[in-house]
Order: C-alpha cells, then structure tokens, then sequence
C-alpha cells in the first residue's frame, strides 16, 4: 500500500538502534569472546566431503542457523570476538577498570592533602583557608561519571553512524545455497534463530523454513494472524502495535521480534520440533547453541554435524565439529554434492521484499507435502527463550 511505502523511512533502523538495543536489559548474556577456531583446510576438505555423503544418504535432513551466517553480510553477531555482547562485555570491564583507576587517585590525593594539612601550622591552615577554597571552585572537574558518560556517549554515536541497517543487508553465499537446497529437495526444512529476513529475501519460501525469534521485517495481524514482510523494519519488540492495518479484516499489526521472556511463537516451535524429530541429519551453521530451547533442538535428531567457529555445549553429542567459516563450508559443500555453478542462480533469485504477504496458514498448511501433519503438536516443553548457562569446563 502507498502508506507502507512513505513510512519505509521513518521505520528504518540501523542496527545499534534495532535487535540488540531494543532487547530488554538481560545480565545472563552466557559465554561470549571464546576464541575462533579454525580447521586446516586438508581437515576442513575432509570433514565437508563427509558432510557431502551424510546428506546424500540422509532422507529428511533440517538445517538451524545462527548469527554466524549473516556476519558476511555486515550484521555483528552476539558472542564472537567481535561481537555485539563480547563488546559491550568488553566496554563495562574498561570502564569499570577506569573508574576504579580514577577513585584509586581521588583517594591517594586526599590521603596525601590530608599529611600536608596535618604537617601545616593552624596558622598556615588559616591563611590558605580562602585560598583553597577558591582553588577548588575553579579547578576542572576529575568526576569518573562524567568522563564515563561523555566516553560513552562518543562511542555510541560513533558505533551507530558506522553500522549498517538491516535493510542494507544482502543474503550471503550461505542463504543462497541453503535455498538451493531447499528447492533441489536436499534440504526438507531450515530453522532460524536470526531476525534479519535474510533467508526469505534469498528466495526460500516461507513454508520451508520456521522463525524462532521473529523478523525485524515483519509484522502480523493479531486478528487474522496474516504476515506481512516488508522492505523496511517495522521497528518495535514483544509484539507492540505498528501503527498499521490488515488489509484483509482491518485488525491492528504488530511486529514479531521477541524480548527475551517472551514465548517462541507456537506454529514455528512446533514444525521446528516435528522437522528435528523427523530428521536424519541436521547440521547447525552459525550458531553457538546457548539460547534456549532452540540450542537443543539438533538433539531431537538420530545425528547432528556443528558448523561452527568457536565450542558449543552441544559439540559432544555432535556426529563431528567443523571448524570453518560457514560461505567457505557451504561453497564446498556444493561442489562435494554436484552442484558446481549454482552461483549464477543468484542474480536471478533474490526476491524483492516490498508488500510480501504471506498466508497465515502458510508456515503449517503449505509443508504437508513433505508428510507432516498439518495438526500435529509437541507439547510440554518450555518455548521461552532463555540462555542455556552451560559450564563449559568440560568443553
């Protein structure tokens, strides 16, 4: 609609001001800054080829991804050594260490003045009575708060000017071959724990794959349930209201990106949890598994491979830990199963976004091709999502 687009601009946000500012504030953020490990590349060719075979041999094969696979496209992720929280963790230790610096000589000084005072004469104190006391209202400011502030304040202005929107974003290799996948029937479900819109701006359709933590692009209509994915962020958190209509029964949008206690939404959770329980093999791409209940869904499978940087709680129970950048993993992979050239498609796929309207039955409804009822729930578990605060000592 006319309306939609004139209000493109208003809503855009860069990405300081998006997910992670808007997210309520949340101490217990888990393990973050562990290092980046990567394999040697006779290692990695290994490890991909083998992956190549599991997913030749599997039947229902599922992929969850993380933030991992949008660094490419300029979107921070959380826990890396660069990441969103590594950093913010990073920015509290220094100033934290700094005003601990700064009370330290505030306390010597007055230590050291009070000596002095002591060793003065009461006639000496009297004279320089008037003298401090002028000394003192004239002399520059050493309070820790306001150079905490004033440091803070730069950094934030200068961090935000330097970040992308999540409209700017463009999908990586690694969007574009999971959705090749998908449609060359390698590939039967994708779960994304991501709120960037990356996948279906690749071309993967809806139905082919469950949004565990919302989408900064969407916004649904609390009548109807009908989505509406947009070419701008529909700004918002916890489900607010947009300012905007349903065109189909009038009812008011909200947006659809999660603040930490809220519940997952149930159809997503719940084909989520039917695709891990039907699958053969799910490989996670990007993701350090420590939110949870997403974290443990590759447990529901008869076998599961980790594509991953840095160690996970889960890389135990993996049929083996691939240590590599997720567009070098995924571009090899496609060559191990065939699919060599595959990248030309990718011009021609990217979809435009503008005033997508996706059916509200569509992310059930539209899978029961691949024989999964369309009613069938999985119930008694929690779908809030929390951080799972492994100890990882044993990792």
């Amino acid at each position: 609609s006319s309306s939609s687009s004139s209000s493109s601009s208003s809503h855009a946000h860069t990405m300081s001001e998006g997910y992670a500012k808007r997210l309520s504030p949340y101490e217990n953020k888990g393990v973050c800054g562990l290092p980046e490990i990567i394999d040697s590349t006779r290692v990695l060719q290994s490890k991909i080829k083998k992956l190549a075979t599991l997913i030749k041999k599997s039947r229902h094969t599922v992929i969850l991804t993380g933030a991992g696979v949008s660094t490419a496209a300029g979107i921070p992720d959380f826990r890396g050594p660069k990441g969103v929280w590594t950093v913010e963790e990073k920015d509290k230790r220094l100033r934290k260490r700094r005003q601990q610096s700064q009370e330290a000589e505030r306390g010597a000084q007055k230590k050291k003045k009070k000596r002095e005072e002591e060793e003065l004469s009461e006639e000496k104190k009297e004279e320089l009575a008037s003298f401090t006391e002028e000394s003192i209202e004239t002399a520059p400011s050493t309070d820790c708060s306001t150079d905490t502030t004033t440091n803070t304040t730069t950094q934030a202005s200068s961090s935000s000017s330097a970040e992308p929107s999540f409209a700017d974003a463009k999908p990586t290799l690694t969007h574009y071959a999971i959705t090749r996948l998908a449609n060359l029937n390698h590939l039967a479900h994708c779960i994304t724990q991501n709120v960037d819109g990356l996948h279906r701006r690749s071309g993967l359709p809806r139905s082919r794959h469950s949004i565990l933590h919302g989408c900064v692009f969407t916004e649904k209509c609390e009548t109807c349930s009908t989505e509406y994915f947009r070419d701008f962020d529909v700004g918002g958190l916890s489900f607010q209201t947009t300012g905007r209509i349903c065109i189909h029964c009038h009812g008011q949008l909200r947006d659809t990106v999660l603040d930490w206690e809220d519940e997952l939404p149930e159809e997503d959770w719940s084909m989520a949890q039917v695709q891990c329980d039907q699958a053969d093999l799910v490989i996670t791409l990007g993701t350090s598994l420590r939110i949870e209940p997403a974290g443990s869904l590759p447990l529901r499978a008869k076998q599961f491979v980790i594509v991953n940087l840095q160690p996970t709680p889960y890389d135990g129970n993996a049929a083996f830990v691939i240590r590599g950048k997720v567009d070098y993993v995924m571009g090899q992979l496609m060559d191990y199963l065939g699919l060599r050239g595959w990248e030309d498609d990718i011009k021609t796929t990217e979809t435009t976004m503008k005033n997508v309207v996706v059916s509200s039955s569509s992310p059930i409804k539209m899978t029961t091709s691949m024989n999964i009822s369309s009613d069938k729930k999985v119930m008694g578990e929690s779908s809030k999502q929390v951080i799972d605060l492994v100890d990882d000592g044993d990792d």
